[in-house]
């Protein structure tokens, strides 16, 4: 599947503050818990969990968080679909980005170890 720039554009202006509150949720429903959940995004992002809250607080779109963030240069190990996308065939820097945040979350909501998750080698 191909995005569109209208799809890139959407993205970029949807704000983290937005989207938080359903990846907790996914991942409290399958039993793994908040901590995990920002674990998992100071792993990719660099941001601790008070920078997070902040963030979210702040309302900033994925545009700007992602332009704050430390990308993990293991991020580019993540590969897989999300959303019938395969991660690591998205051209867009940014939607590649808030895709590779979206497969760590499923990847925790479905149990997955954490070393796995974290691409520790």
């Amino acid at each position: 599947m191909k995005a569109t720039p209208e799809h890139d554009e959407r993205i970029a202006k949807l704000t983290f503050a937005s989207v938080y509150p359903h990846y907790v949720t996914k991942v409290e429903k399958k039993g793994r818990t908040k901590d995990e959940l920002h674990q998992v995004i100071t792993w990719l992002t660099g941001f601790d969990e008070k920078r997070q809250q902040e963030l979210i607080a702040e309302k900033v779109t994925f545009e700007a968080f992602f332009q704050k963030a430390t990308l993990n240069p293991a991020a580019e190990r993540i590969t897989g679909a999300i959303c019938g996308y395969r991660v690591e065939e998205i051209e867009n820097p940014l939607t590649q980005q808030v895709r590779y945040l979206d497969k760590l979350v499923d990847e925790l909501a479905k149990g997955r170890k954490m070393e796995k998750i974290l691409r520790v080698v």
